[in-house]
């Protein structure tokens, strides 16, 4: 089974940075397309960013373009985000997600599309 483990999160002041790690383990992580998302207390999980099976194509969500920078070494097997000029907004739980669906041809901003998340890591960031 695939297996993520996210890393990185922690307690910073508005306008701090922060860089986020996702190791991944099982199947092949150079198939997949994979994603950033995040959840705060009392809201539903929501799209933060994506990136495409090479590496080559991105997306963000509008709210954090500009600011995030995802990334990816497939020879690490790993994902980055990496979270510039926070705001007390960006508060959240984030995950480290995959698409499964190896053969799809753009890269989705949508939750549904995602599994596997790991246990999240909790970024703070206080005004």
């Amino acid at each position: 089974q695939v297996q993520l483990v996210e890393s990185g999160g922690g307690l910073v002041q508005a306008g701090a940075s922060l860089r986020l790690s996702c190791a991944a383990s099982g199947g092949t992580f150079r198939s997949y397309n994979m994603g950033w998302f995040r959840q705060a207390p009392g809201k539903e999980r929501e799209f933060v960013a994506a990136i495409s099976r090479s590496g080559g194509t991105t997306h963000y969500a509008d709210s954090v373009k500009g600011r995030f920078t995802i990334s990816r070494d497939n020879g690490k097997n790993s994902v980055y985000l990496q979270m510039n000029s926070l705001k007390t907004e960006d508060t959240a739980v984030y995950y480290c997600e995959r698409d499964p669906l190896v053969y799809r041809a753009y890269v989705s901003a949508a939750v549904g599309d995602y599994d596997y998340w790991g246990q999240g890591t909790q970024v703070t960031v206080s005004s």
